[in-house]
Formats: structure tokens, sequence, C-alpha cells
């Protein structure tokens, strides 16, 4: 039996609340459990797509695992769900020695990031080691954004307008940039395995927070009917909660708009006023078109909970709180994407 869908799989952005899409896949990897049929995101999935922590998740569920069996992939959701609730930690956390750097070579911490990217790169290495995208077990598309050619990167192992092969880069350099948020991480230098050089890249949620968008164009020069696509997009949780104030904000100045004390304002408000964006025009888009079916799935974060890089247990708690709530509120929905999965991946076996 031939396959009459393609399923595309969208993730945003958003640092350590990357967990609460991470559990809306474990509640329908359960449900699909309760059928009788496992999850496998890379058979279940066309094309996964994500920006920022949503391409971490999005290359760890279809990228080969480094010397592990066929079609296994880096990481399995369980996996990942671990990395947000614990090691997640040790990534927003400062080295003694890096923090005796900072203070020698900046005393007042605003001209410098405010984590050392080493401990992450280590993990990424560790995770996919030198495998490229190419080698990929679906498609798969990253955002990010050349700060020295001045423009938008999406790193993906799917063809082009023309038909040829887009850039390739290894694995673990492509996640590194995709998540190397300005303020947060240093840019990334990373290899362009197909034109032989090195690039500067910086995280694609200071242009695309909600890569739903990116993801459907990618399928349709895929070749892929918009009748045919399927496209669920999962969010990291919305910031209405969470006011800046005009008395804190208009003394900010240049600085303060950038500042992590202040939960790096600009950053906060492209990658929120984005997502809202993308998803308000995906709903309006795919609506009146009536053609591609579009699911998306988001709660409302508390105050407090917006922040990237809070780790420590007590937001994790109310991380998993948030996504708790979009599970109980949307069952139906995911019992009916349980079933659509099971579908995708029975019509495929066959």
């Amino acid at each position: 039996m031939s396959r009459q869908k393609h399923v595309i799989l969208s993730i945003d952005g958003g640092g350590v609340r990357g967990l609460i899409p991470l559990r809306v896949l474990e509640s329908v990897a359960a449900r699909m459990a309760h059928r009788g049929q496992d999850m496998v995101p890379h058979a279940c999935f066309d094309l996964i797509c994500g920006t920022s922590t949503g391409g971490l998740i999005a290359a760890g569920l279809a990228a080969p695992k480094p010397g592990g069996a066929r079609d296994e992939p880096a990481a399995t959701i369980q996996e990942l769900r671990q990395f947000y609730e614990t090691d997640a930690r040790e990534i927003f956390s400062h080295s003694f020695s890096h923090r005796i750097g900072r203070a020698l070579s900046n005393p007042f911490g605003l001209f410098d990031e405010t984590y050392d990217a080493r401990p992450f790169e280590k993990l990424l290495k560790s995770k996919f080691g030198w495998t490229s995208m190419a080698s990929g077990l679906t498609h798969l598309v990253l955002t990010a954004y050349d700060i020295e050619r001045r423009k938008a990167v999406f790193m993906s192992n799917t063809r082009q307008r023309e038909g040829h092969r887009s850039d390739d880069y290894y694995l673990w350099q492509a996640v590194r940039a995709t998540t190397a948020a300005p303020s947060f991480f240093e840019p990334a230098k990373v290899e362009n395995l197909t034109k032989a050089r090195e690039e500067a890249l910086i995280d694609g949620g200071v242009f695309m927070s909600d890569p739903a968008l990116a993801a459907y164009i990618e399928a349709r020069k895929l070749g892929w009917a918009a009748e045919d696509i399927i496209l669920i997009s999962l969010g990291t949780g919305l910031s209405s909660e969470t006011p800046f104030s005009y008395r804190d904000a208009k003394g900010w100045g240049a600085l303060g708009w950038m500042q992590p004390s202040n939960g790096v304002p600009i950053l906060s408000i492209f990658a929120d006023g984005q997502a809202q964006t993308a998803a308000y025009q995906a709903e309006c888009l795919f609506t009146d078109l009536g053609e591609t079916r579009y699911i998306r799935l988001n709660g409302t974060l508390p105050e407090g909970a917006e922040a990237m890089d809070n780790a420590r247990p007590g937001n994790v708690t109310t991380l998993n709180g948030v996504a708790d709530r979009i599970i109980k509120d949307n069952t139906l929905l995911l019992d009916e994407i349980a079933e659509l999965l099971i579908g995708q991946t029975t019509s495929t076996a066959a």
C-alpha cells in the first residue's frame, strides 16, 4: 500500500521549554503503545523541522546513532526528556574557571556570552558523532542565521527547487548553530561540507522561532501536494502572562534590552512575537486554502517560566505542568494524532 499522506513535525524554539513539546510527543507515543504500536519518529514523520531547542529535538529524533543499530536514532523521546529535566542544568551553569575568566576579562559582564558552550559541544559530539545531515533517517530541516553573509540558513537534507541536494553539515555542528542564541552562547563556527568553507551561524530563533511555514515550503519543494500534507506544529509556551513594564523598559538602553538578568527582552519579544504571528498566519493560510491540514498545540506559560535557561528543578516542574494542561485540554486530538501516525506507520510497512 502506498503512503497516502506526508506528515510533518515542526517544533518551536525556547530553550529548556523544549520539555513541553517533548511531553506532548511522549503522550502521543503512549497512546500509540496502548494501541499496540511503538512510535518510531523517523518512520512516523516524513519531515521534522526545528528551530533552536526544537532543532535539537528534531536532530535527536532524525539522526542516526553513531555505532548504533540500523535506523536507530541518536536519541529517544525519553532520553531527550532526561536531558531537559536533568542534564540541561549543567549546560546552563557556569564552571568556576569560566566565572573567573569572565570576571578578569569583563568585570561587569556586559560584553560576554552568559554560558560556556564547551560542555554543550562535548555533549553534542557524543550524541551525534561526525555524521552529517545527509545521513538523516528522515527529512530534516534546522534553521540558523549566517552573520557574515547576512542570510537565513535552512540546513537540511532535502532537495532544492533546481533538484540538487542542500548543503551538507555535520549534525552536531548544525545543532550547535541552531541553538546559538545571542547573549547566551557564542556564534557557532561550522563547516559547510558541500562548499568546503566555514560559516558563522547563530540561532534561527532570531528570525523564525516557529518554523512551521518553513517546514511547509520544504515539503512543497519536495514535490508533495498541499492536500497530501499534514502539518503538526508544537509550541514551547506563550509568554502572555510575563509582561515587560514600561517603567523598566524606558530605562534599559541598548544594553538593558540584551541583558540576561532582564530576561534578554529583545530576544524574548522577537521569539514570542514571531511564534504568535507564524501560528496565526499558518492557521489563516491553511484554513483559507482548505488543503493542508494544520494542527497547532501550545500552552500559556505562567509568570516566571519564560526564561530559556531556567533549568532549575522548580521551573522544570512548572514546565511539566504546562505540558500536562496541553495534554489534558487536547485529549481527543492527541488520540486522533496517535491513530493517524499508526495508519502512516502501517501503510509504510506494508
